[in-house]
This record gives structure tokens, C-alpha cells and sequence, in this order.
């Protein structure tokens, strides 16, 4: 059933017999796909459709017909507490923070393409949504932020006008989740005396002293020191985190000699001479899902929001994600061109991956990053792919599989059914037709009933294929629109 003070989801089915062209390959006629359209929608039907296969773009909500459509879209998630920066997202991170910081400007374009859905389906859009004169400073929050103060963080804010209140949440930083006995990090051992024996003249460094130690790491171990003094109240009376969780801690723990959590690039300070000011601000947006609030979920609540991006006063991104029970989806990002050498399809991927992470400590269930499609067959839609680690959906049994497990096999054959135990089956799949939920002449009732009344040819097959493809769960809590 839909939350306490939400209207169940109310959709029209329309099928999916014909083809139509493809964005990707463009194959005039070899997209196949099931459609309807959400007039209104719970945020839970929708976690549960995208688990499914299912993806909205605007209102129209689509499911590709995998083992018929010229390019088989796999539904992608990335584990956002276990993700681990790679190469090319560092470099992409290091660009932004030496062009707020510097000035420097990269003359090397990025070729990744933005986390976004089908660009046909993305209308052409005026970045003017609230110019310089209608917005306060006190709406935008920066990039830099400093961990040693209690600060207001774009990432916890969710701002809406008229009949939606603003709200704004101080950030839990996951850099600070450590256990109070655990040694300072650069820190130096006392568990074991080391002597070393005079060094030979010409032969390297007298091991009798302190090694050298950068100016840098000296200044993080102290501002860590500090922070960790100041937060040893919060953790005495709180438990001790356990699986993710313990996964989280201590890879947002900054060791020496330790890899850079995302966290370590997005949550940085600036200098106060820094030519360029990154901020956000976030705004509850148009869309079939109704906004929630849940007093287990985020701050912000749960719906649609728009993610602005401010640079020195002027947008120059904005990026649609849904809120979910489980997830941050990322709908797609639409961006000023004249500032593309700062890849900012990478870049926001990132951040709302840093997001996920956040709204996580207030939600403990809303722990992955969905975004939307991965497409094998085509070759510049394999880039979602490196945000590891990650799942594709199987087609088939609707189970998430390592995207590791799924390469070898789209190799072979671009449509694959991940799950390998053939015996395994959709455990979600309609098992009661009489039960799905149908609205008819503004009355709700479950499909048996309705059977009865309606008057005219039956539409039964089609019933039949819209509940085989939502499942048993939706179909009985989302309401069929029957004429």
C-alpha cells in the first residue's frame, strides 16, 4: 500500500508492439519498448519498477523489450558506500579543484558522455530558472567546506517555493566516521623500537632520524588531531557501525599512504584568495512522483529535485535526480556547453554519488546510485560502467548481478540473462490476474470485479502483459486506468 498521506500511483498502459528509432545506433525502426504513462506515482512503486527494468523520462515511463530491441538497455547501479574513485574521476575531480582554486583552465576536452538519459528525450532547456536577482546568497552553499565546523552543506539542503517548505539540514560528514581509539593517521608507532645502524657516507638517508615528512601531511595530521578531539564526544555514545557501514568508516578514514575518498576531493577547502566559487542549491521539481517525507528517510524527503550548479553567480548545470527509498537516480544533466572542458557529466555523477553516501546516514536503506541504462551495444554508453563497483539487472529474473560477471557474457551476445542458474525464475511475476488494481469510472477495484463489469471485447491479454511486466507487488497497489 502507498505510504500514509500519499494517493496510490494511477497509470495507463499502452504496450509496446511497435518500433520506433533508435537514439543510440539510430536504427529508424529497432527500438522496441512497453510504455505508459504515470499520472501520479509513489516513490516506493517507482523503487520497485526500476528494479524491474522500468525508467521514467518525464512522465512517460518505458521498459526496453530486451531480446527485441537493436540496443538492450541494463539497468546499472553503483554501490555508492563501497565506490572507489578511479584514475580518470580523480583527474576529472583534480580539474575542478585546480580550476575553482587557480584559474587553470584544461585544454584537454573529456570524451565521457554525461550521466543523462536518451538526449532526444531531454527538451532544449533555459539555464535562467531563478536569475542573479531573484536568488539570495543564503540559497547557495560553496564547494569548500570545511570538516572542523558545523556547516549548512548543499548536499542535505531541499528547497522548494509556495507549498513546499524549505529545509535545511547540517551535513554529516562521512570523513569523520572514526572510532575514538584509533591512532592518529601519520601518526607515529610506539609498539616497536627500530635501531638502525649509522649510514655508510653517499648511501641515502640517515635512517637514525625521523624520515621528512611533506609540510602537507604534517597540516592534515593536526587539523585531524583537532577534529577527531572535537567529535570524541559524538562517538562515545554512539554503537559501532557494522557491514557497509564499517566499509564506509574506514575507507573515509585519511591515512597517509591511503587511496583519496571522494569525499577528500568534493569536500575541500578553498583558499580564501580563490578566483572561482562553486555552489548549489536544490529544488523540489515537476514530475510524476509525489514527494514524501518519512521519519526513517532524508532530510529533504523523498521526489524529483533539480540540482543547480552556481558558478560565480551564474548556473551553469542542472542535474534531475529522484530521491527513492533505496536510491539517488540520476534522471540526466543538461550543462552550459562553454564549460565543458570542466566535464561536468563526470563531475555531477560524482558528486550525487557523494550525496548518496550522505543521505545514507540519515536513511540507512538509501545506499546505491542508479544511472539509468547501460548499453553494451554502443560503445560511448559504456562509460557508466567504470563507476565501480556497480550491478546490471538480469532481464530475466530481475536479480543484480557484478557488472564483472556481465561483460564476458555481452561480449558473446549483446542481449544475456545474467542470472546462470537456470532454474531461477522472476520471483516477482504475476501469480493472481484478479487482483490487479484497475481504476474504472473514478472507482477502484481489483481486476476480477472489473472483468465482470466492463462491457465490450476483452482487454484481458493486455492486462495480462502490463502485470507480468510491473509484477505482482505494484499490480496490486498501483491503479490500471481503464476507460
Amino acid at each position: 500500500m502507498a505510504a500514509a498521506g500519499t494517493s496510490p500511483s494511477i497509470v495507463e498502459y499502452f504496450g509496446g508492439e511497435d518500433g520506433y528509432r533508435c537514439g543510440y545506433c539510430k536504427n529508424e525502426t529497432g527500438n522496441f519498448s512497453h510504455g505508459m504513462w504515470a499520472h501520479s506515482m509513489t516513490v516506493q512503486d517507482y523503487q520497485d519498477l526500476i528494479d524491474r527494468g522500468w525508467r521514467r523520462s518525464g512522465k512517460y515511463v518505458y521498459k526496453p523489450i530486451m531480446n527485441q530491441t537493436c540496443c538492450p538497455q541494463y539497468t546499472i547501479r553503483c554501490q555508492a558506500l563501497r565506490f572507489q574513485t578511479s584514475k580518470s574521476h580523480k583527474k576529472v575531480l583534480k580539474k575542478m579543484l585546480k580550476f575553482l582554486s587557480k584559474g587553470d583552465v584544461s585544454k584537454a576536452v573529456s570524451e565521457e558522455e554525461p550521466m543523462d538519459s536518451h538526449i532526444e528525450d531531454v527538451v532544449t532547456c533555459d539555464f535562467a530558472y531563478k536569475s542573479e536577482s531573484h536568488i539570495s546568497q543564503s540559497e547557495l552553499t560553496p564547494l569548500s567546506v570545511d570538516h572542523t565546523e558545523r556547516v549548512e552543506n548543499e548536499d542535505d539542503t531541499g528547497e522548494t517555493k509556495e507549498d513546499v517548505k524549505e529545509q535545511k539540514v547540517e551535513t554529516s560528514s562521512l570523513q569523520i566516521q572514526a572510532d575514538k581509539d584509533t591512532p592518529i593517521p601519520g601518526g607515529p608507532s610506539h609498539s616497536a623500537k627500530t635501531v638502525h645502524a649509522p649510514p655508510k657516507p653517499g648511501k641515502g638517508a640517515d635512517l637514525s632520524k625521523p624520515p621528512c615528512r611533506k609540510a602537507k601531511d604534517i597540516r592534515k595530521e593536526r587539523k585531524l588531531q583537532k577534529l577527531l578531539r572535537n567529535q570524541v564526544c559524538t562517538f562515545e555514545g554512539s554503537q559501532l557501525p557494522t557491514g557497509d557501514e564499517v566499509f564506509l568508516s574506514q575507507n573515509s578514514k585519511s591515512k597517509t599512504n591511503q587511496p583519496k575518498t571522494i569525499e577528500d576531493f568534493i569536500f575541500v577547502s578553498l583558499p580564501d584568495d580563490a578566483p572561482h566559487k562553486l555552489e548549489f542549491t536544490r529544488f523540489l521539481c515537476d514530475s510524476p512522483l509525489e514527494a514524501e517525507n518519512a521519519p526513517n528517510g532524508p532530510d529533504c524527503g523523498y521526489g524529483s529535485f533539480h540540482q543547480q550548479y552556481w558558478l560565480d553567480g551564474k548556473i551553469i548545470a542542472v542535474g534531475v535526480i529522484d530521491i527513492l527509498p533505496s536510491c539517488v537516480s540520476s534522471v540526466y544533466l543538461y550543462y552550459d556547453p562553454d564549460y565543458s572542458f570542466l566535464s561536468l557529466g563526470v563531475y555531477s555523477a560524482l558528486r550525487e554519488i557523494a550525496f548518496t553516501r550522505q543521505l545514507h546516514e540519515k536513511a540507512p536503506d538509501l545506499c546505491f546510485y542508479y544511472m539509468g541504462f547501460y548499453i553494451h551495444s554502443c560503445p560511448k554508453m559504456r562509460y557508466k560502467g567504470q563507476y565501480r563497483p556497480s550491478d546490471l539487472l538480469c532481464p530475466e529474473t530481475y536479480v543484480w548481478t557484478p557488472i564483472e560477471q556481465c561483460l564476458p557474457l555481452l561480449e558473446n551476445s549483446k542481449y544475456s540473462r545474467f542470472n546462470q542458474d537456470v532454474k531461477a525464475v522472476d520471483e516477482g511475476r504475476i501469480k493472481e490476474l484478479g487482483r490487479v488494481r484497475v481504476l474504472h469510472k473514478r472507482t477502484m477495484m481489483p481486476y476480477s470485479v472489473y472483468k465482470k463489469r466492463r462491457k465490450g471485447p476483452s482487454d484481458e491479454a493486455s492486462v495480462q502483459q502490463y502485470a507480468s511486466l510491473v509484477g505482482q507487488t505494484c499490480s496490486e497497489r498501483m491503479l490500471l486506468f481503464r476507460s
